[in-house]
């Protein structure tokens, strides 16, 4: 298994995506670092079914990831994909969904990162990959802080991209669109409230709209790429966005 010996934190990973990358770099003999809420009884099963550690931490605070990037020890690969989402109209935005938002999407990965790299540097590899979006290409009404740090995130991937590009270090982002994940279902409710839709009419005709496939990305889809951009195959894939997203923005 390629991955024996390497240390993965994936941020987010008690469910949805994260949880099938966390799995995915588990079979490949990483030594995995789960992040996330969930019911304790929920996580233990987790932590066994992947001999994986769980770390708890807010991670809309500096310190937050602060204490979870301590806690985590050096980290060989950074899987940045913690999220949340709100759906709302611009001047109906609550400010502290804004905040919220932007901090757990945008402001977590820089902090995970530049705490990350030194130990990266020093042993001369290391693999950072942000879950963006589709919204990290393209916009979507009623999105602002959303799809502003989804943004932030293919940025911020390009400019680590450039300033680690001679040290083993390579950093990437993917961008799926929907995918069938708490986070999307989750959002079915206020996308039917503020477009006055029914619950199927969200379903075919504002989110599989958007994906010419008309099907959902799958997490273990997103997972897959994410262990392949690991490989040293991968060693010269650097400030990629790779969309999976069934041909959404190749519009």
């Amino acid at each position: 298994m390629f991955l024996d010996g390497k240390r993965a934190l994936v941020t987010g990973s008690t469910s949805g995506i994260g949880l099938a990358i966390a799995r995915a770099m588990a079979a490949e003999g990483a030594d995995v670092v789960l992040n996330g809420f969930g019911e304790a009884g929920e996580i233990a099963v987790l932590r066994d079914e992947l001999k994986a550690t769980h770390i708890n931490a807010d991670l809309t605070a500096t310190k937050g990831v602060e204490d979870l990037m301590g806690q985590a020890g050096p980290i060989d690969i950074l899987v940045n994909n913690a999220g949340m989402q709100h759906v709302s109209p611009v001047e109906d935005f609550p400010p502290e969904k804004w905040d919220a938002i932007i901090a757990l999407n945008l402001s977590s990965a820089f902090h995970t990162s530049r705490l990350a790299v030194p130990h990266m540097k020093t042993q001369g590899w290391g693999r950072i990959i942000a879950t963006a979006s589709a919204h990290s290409l393209t916009a979507s009404p009623f999105k602002s802080a959303y799809v502003a740090a989804k943004h932030g995130i293919a940025g911020l991937t390009k400019v680590l991209a450039l300033e680690l590009a001679t040290s083993g270090i390579t950093a990437n982002c993917i961008s799926p669109g929907y995918v069938w994940t708490p986070l999307v279902e989750n959002q079915i409710p206020d996308t039917m409230k503020s477009r006055d839709l029914t619950r199927e009419q969200v379903m075919n005709d504002v989110l599989l709209a958007k994906q010419p496939t008309k099907k959902f990305v799958q997490p273990e889809e997103v997972a897959a790429l994410a262990v392949f951009l690991c490989r040293d195959e991968a060693q010269n894939i650097n400030g990629a966005n790779y969309s999976i997203d069934g041909g959404w923005t190749a519009e």
